[in-house]
């Protein structure tokens, strides 16, 4: 079954560039394109697409409010954000409101692919170290802004608060697993009931809080 695609970017070559690329490849479908994010949110209501391909910087509505519509639609539809990582200093403004995960538009192509079908299959953090990185700049950039939890997190166990840690660190649940003597199950449950608690997206989500929370510092 193929990954159903829609592309938002303003700029054509973008846009016509990888839907030549996805071409060659029969599980990924392109369903749609945007060059503004209203086009987008019509795009998706169109067409239901698996995954969006999502620019931040485009005219009219950007690509943050267009992924926070889509989000809160209770489409399935999730958010790829396609930017440029040294330039774009809204990527996590688009993570909070409900992307799934990003890739940098100087990535080869075909990483950009594995990206896109990593986002389709649920597994949402794409490139930990990345990410990482993305929200420990957000932060060390702003060390005067309190840093509160956007979720709170009284709920949690002491246990799931270790877990959370370590998700923010970018582990895996078989590196969880490892790191607290645990079964890759055990693991993996605690994600789940971290995911319900805090009423997380996905695991984007768990990081953000982690370091929100100040579980995880730069």
């Amino acid at each position: 079954m193929s990954v159903r695609i829609v592309l938002a970017d303003d700029q054509q070559l973008v846009r016509s560039g990888l839907r030549v690329l996805m071409a060659d490849h029969p599980d990924l479908d392109v369903v749609g394109e945007a060059a503004t994010g209203e086009e987008a949110v019509q795009r998706v209501q169109e067409t239901g697409p698996d995954v969006v391909v999502m620019d931040i910087r485009m005219p009219g509505m950007d690509g943050i409010e267009a992924t926070r519509r889509i989000t809160a639609g209770g489409a399935s539809t999730r958010v790829l954000i396609l930017t440029t990582f040294d330039e774009d200093d809204h990527v996590y403004g688009a993570l909070r409101a409900g992307a799934s995960g990003f890739a940098v538009k100087d990535m080869a192509l075909d990483d950009i692919l594995g990206a896109i079908r990593v986002v389709a299959a649920g597994d949402a953090l794409i490139a930990p170290s990345v990410t990482r990185r993305l929200i420990a700049d957000f932060v060390e950039r702003r060390p005067a802004a309190p840093r509160h939890p956007a979720r709170p997190l009284d709920g949690i166990t002491e246990r799931e608060r270790e877990v959370l840690t370590l998700v923010g660190r970018g582990r895996s649940n078989t590196e969880i697993a490892e790191d607290l003597f645990i079964s890759v199950a055990t693991a993996k449950s605690h994600v789940s009931r971290l995911l319900t608690k805090l009423d997380a997206r996905d695991r984007v989500q768990l990081v953000i809080t982690a370091y929100e929370a100040g579980l995880v510092t730069p």
